[in-house]
């Protein structure tokens, strides 16, 4: 019976390792995403392998490191894993699209839970350096800009 399993490939090599695979009659998955304005895998260094039988020949495969193991076995991904990712798969460009998670944005109300501003409730205006972030606060009838770290402040629901 096949089942899909794990290989780790060789830095930046992944393409090489399915292809030879591939070459070997074995069926691969690497899924990709783009990231900014280049496509890289979603799992670097890693790729699906489909194992019908024999699976030995896999480790000897140009561009692979190793196969995931359990003791001396394959490890053995559930369907599913593999499906669902495939299921997510854009048709027309081949890339995963991963859902988009609700961060901060520019305006969204926040309130202050650590340090001088304690308590007191502002706008997020960005990031504005490295691990920094902007809040905009009312003090003194004018918004005055505070950098803080993001522990410092928690995002308050949005209004209905």
């Amino acid at each position: 019976m096949a089942f899909w399993s794990v290989c780790q490939t060789q830095t930046q090599r992944e393409d090489v390792a399915a292809m030879f695979l591939g070459q070997r009659g074995y069926e691969t998955y690497l899924p990709r995403i783009k990231e900014r304005r280049h496509e890289r895998p979603l799992f670097a260094g890693y790729i699906f392998v489909r194992i019908h039988l024999s699976w030995w020949p896999i480790l000897s495969t140009v561009g692979v490191i190793r196969l995931l193991r359990n003791g001396d076995e394959p490890c053995r991904l559930n369907d599913d894993i593999v499906t669902k990712i495939q299921a997510q798969t854009d048709p027309k460009s081949g890339l995963v699209r991963l859902p988009k998670k609700r961060g901060l944005e520019r305006g969204d109300r926040v309130r202050m839970v650590r340090g001088s501003f304690l308590g007191h409730i502002g706008l997020y205006d960005g990031q504005s350096g490295k691990d920094r972030q902007r809040v905009l606060l009312d003090l003194l009838g004018r918004q005055v800009p505070i950098d803080c770290v993001l522990a410092d402040f928690s995002p308050l629901p949005l209004a209905p």
